[in-house]
């Protein structure tokens, strides 16, 4: 039912979009009242958002419009600055920050939520990054699927490396759950998010991305490489959906994991809006990426801000509206609404220190836990723009045992080499 609301919502605003030729640039809306614009890149929490802000704008006499694409982010905004017309906020990955909001952000240091966050992001010195929540990566877990297999509670903690998760699944197929393991098959799975821990557990993650680019890494030698495959490999061999692993749909996989049947799949903190739409069975958690080496990255995940967003310094954009973007952004931080928004009615982590209020994420929960003890490996950003379409297809083809290692290697060190830098 939220999804049908939501995606209601989405299409009457692309119609109400098309209809006004969303407008954004001029400084007055109803009555006079300063007028800015909010673009969304988060579907999940559009229907929240829009109420929020119109609430917002009730409060302090702003009139407040949130829109929403499909369209890739930076493709979708680079058409709003071409036509003259941009949102006065912008909600944008991280990458975006140091490309669209080094040419068009408005500097953010002196403002009041700043000093309240470890995520936000700096351009030249300038703060032009604001983060609008915490995510994390690993493997998703149902704890009462385990219990009602095993008759035990789960301990997370008590995997320490691959061999002791295989040997887990295998209890697990013995207790009577045939396939434990659900895998998505989206490219931004697969590539955006799995092979992205190749590159981030690295002390010198900059120097490894150079040396792919310069075609000076050899993969089927890398020890980070094969020990995240081999976990690969081990969440394939207990798949239930192998048979047909990349024609799967993701509600599927979400449904699985949901209603316990099976235990374990390879995600983030984002899947909580997919997985309670099903009969959820709750205690649903997060756990580090398990592998057969020990290293400094071991029983740690990814933890990073996720979505930031900035406001424009165009001159298609007035003072009067970034001052009252910079009066939205302060209460969404730092207002007793903001924080029951953020974590309670959209279930976000908040990156914010003074936000008290209890996620309500299940998943949000563990993240915390590794989040307060430092468990946190950083997030690397600046992949080109093509990395998972193209590198998920060739993930795609080893999950579906299309290619061997091997030739999955050579195709990540074709790719790097024959791709432009990204400069950051």
């Amino acid at each position: 039912m939220k999804k049908a609301i939501a995606l209601a919502l989405v299409a009457a605003t692309a119609l109400n979009l098309a209809a006004c030729g969303g407008s954004s640039s001029g400084s007055s809306g109803s009555g006079g009242k300063v007028a800015i614009t909010i673009f969304n890149s988060k579907s999940e929490i559009q229907e929240y958002l829009e109420e929020a802000a119109a609430e917002f704008g009730k409060e302090n006499d702003i009139d407040v419009e949130v829109y929403y694409s499909q369209d890739t982010v930076s493709a979708h905004l680079a058409t709003r600055y071409a036509s003259k017309d941009p949102y006065t906020i912008n909600m944008v990955d991280a990458k975006d920050v140091y490309s669209l909001g080094a040419q068009y952000g408005y500097d953010m240091s002196g403002q009041e939520w700043v000093s309240d966050t470890d995520y936000a992001i700096s351009v030249d010195g300038k703060v032009l990054g604001f983060p609008v929540c915490v995510e994390a990566r690993g493997i998703l877990y149902n704890a009462d699927a385990i219990k009602n297999t095993l008759g035990e509670d789960f301990d997370p903690d008590s995997i320490k490396n691959l061999d002791d998760f295989k040997a887990f699944l295998d209890r697990m197929v013995a207790g009577g759950m045939e396939s434990p393991v659900g895998i998505l098959k989206p490219d931004w799975s697969l590539a955006a998010h799995y092979l992205q821990h190749v590159y981030e557990e690295r002390e010198d993650v900059d120097g490894f991305i150079q040396d792919l680019y310069a075609g000076n890494v050899d993969l089927e030698k890398d020890e980070k490489f094969n020990a995240l495959m081999d976990t690969f490999d081990v969440l394939k061999e207990y798949n239930m959906f192998k048979e047909g692993p990349i024609s799967v749909e993701d509600d599927q996989v979400h449904q699985a994991l949901s209603e316990g049947q099976d235990a374990f799949q390879f995600g983030g903190c984002w899947e909580w809006n997919d997985i309670i739409d099903y009969d959820y069975t709750g205690n649903i958690g997060l756990m580090p990426i398990p592998q057969n080496i020990e290293d400094s990255f071991t029983g740690k995940m990814v933890i990073f801000g996720s979505k930031y967003f900035y406001i424009d310094n165009s001159e298609n954009t007035s003072q009067e509206q970034r001052d009252a973007a910079e009066k939205f952004l302060n209460w969404f931080a730092l207002s007793d609404e903001g924080k029951k928004l953020v974590s309670d009615t959209c279930a976000m982590i908040s990156p914010f220190k003074s936000n008290d209020v209890t996620c309500a994420n299940d998943i949000g929960v563990s993240v915390k836990k590794y989040a307060d003890a430092g468990l946190a490996i950083k997030s690397y950003d600046y992949d080109p723009d093509d990395h998972y379409s193209k590198l998920g297809a060739e993930m795609q083809r080893y999950l579906a045992g299309q290619c061997t290692r091997a030739e999955l290697a050579d195709a990540i060190e074709k790719y790097w080499a024959s791709s432009t830098p990204v400069q950051h």
